[in-house]
């Protein structure tokens, strides 16, 4: 049986996985290699839900079994959440650095963004328009490459 270590999110739940699937995380792994293995690992920067959602994705792109169109399938609906569950897993891939989980988290809010104007996306994004009517018009004259878009 693979080695197994226990994982402790800052809401304080243990999540036990086994090693190799662990290891994708390259923050885990160098917990590891500076000796936390015998104890349980802590992650301060991560709730428990948001966990066993990522190690359900590295479980998910460990398993053999698993064919590419499956897989692919498989992340399109794991990034099918609402905008606080994508945030919260893209940080927590950002902490734990699991640079493939970050790329599709990036693609996700990337594909967000595109081709939505200024105030779509500051509706988006609950950005408020801090600019002053004056302050606003100077930036649009001095950026009109910026708001293309909007003026068409």
């Amino acid at each position: 049986m693979a080695m197994a270590l226990k994982l402790k999110t800052w809401d304080n739940q243990i999540f036990e996985v086994e090693q190799h699937v662990a290891v994708q995380s390259i923050s885990i792994k160098n917990m590891i290699d500076d000796g936390y293995s015998e104890d349980v690992i802590p992650l301060p920067n991560v709730d428990g839900k948001t966990l066993a959602m990522v190690l359900d994705w590295c479980k998910t792109h460990m398993d053999k079994d698993v064919d590419m169109p499956k897989l692919k399938k498989y992340e399109a609906d794991f990034l099918d959440v609402d905008e606080a569950v994508l945030y919260s897993l893209l940080l927590a891939a950002h902490y734990l650095e699991i640079k493939d989980l970050l790329e599709q988290c990036y693609q996700k809010v990337a594909n967000m963004i595109k081709g939505k104007t200024t105030q779509e996306l500051r509706t988006t994004f609950k950005i408020e328009n801090d600019f002053t009517p004056e302050e606003e018009r100077e930036i649009r004259e001095k950026n009109p490459w910026a708001f293309a878009r909007e003026n068409c």
